[in-house]
């Protein structure tokens, strides 16, 4: 049994993970900035900890005694690029001051295709949000945590297939938010994806298949 701690918990991707890990017996705990989402995280057993990674100066508190955290918050679609910054830049050191406070090794994080090769000018809010990706990015591989940073595609609520393609640089392609939530369950449970960032679309490779070729 572990415990884990996922930001942005009541997220599509977020809640899907959420469900994975307490149907095995781990121990969630979802961290929201709306009590009431609450009953939606309690349904899946997933423990709220309602906690704002934005307005709140520090959340160390709010990763209890977790062994890996994962964040997969964001500031959504229809968000202006400052909230970009704040939710998915912001937010994201935040967790990691958290995570390092805390004595938590294990950081997954949720990035996004394009975060490798982020635009370098740009006001819009889809180049914002990607820079503020990036800098995410690398602020974790900076960190002394052990990380993984995973950049899926265009994501999509079909159902899923259990089936991607993973690597570095791959061309841009989409994939279900179920299939993005399964392959964090097997980065969590594979020590040998430590240290890594990969891209991640709908392919022909069993999930467990594709992280174990890593």
């Amino acid at each position: 049994m572990e415990e884990v701690a996922i930001a942005g918990a009541h997220g599509k991707i977020a809640m899907q993970l959420g469900k994975l890990l307490a149907e095995r017996g781990d121990i969630v705990w979802g961290l929201i900035r709306n009590p009431d989402h609450e009953a939606d995280l309690q349904a899946l057993g997933i423990e709220p900890v309602v906690c704002d990674l934005e307005s709140d100066d520090d959340v160390t508190e709010a990763v209890g005694g977790a062994e890996a955290v994962v964040f997969a918050a964001g500031a959504g679609p229809g968000s202006g690029a400052a909230r970009k910054r704040t939710m998915d830049l912001g937010g994201a050191l935040k967790l990691i001051d958290a995570a390092k406070a805390k004595g938590v090794r294990r950081y997954v994080m949720v990035s996004a295709m394009g975060a490798a090769n982020p635009p370098a000018g740009g006001d819009d809010a889809y180049s914002e949000y990607l820079r503020a990706k990036a800098e995410a990015d690398e602020a974790l591989r900076a960190s002394g945590l052990e990380y993984t940073i995973v950049r899926p595609g265009r994501l999509t609520d079909e159902r899923p297939s259990g089936r991607v393609h993973v690597g570095e640089g791959l061309e841009r392609g989409e994939i279900s938010r179920a299939d993005v939530a399964a392959v964090l369950l097997s980065c969590l449970d594979a020590r040998h994806t430590i240290d890594r960032c990969f891209d991640v679309v709908a392919g022909q490779t069993p999930i467990a298949e594709a992280i174990a070729s890593l």
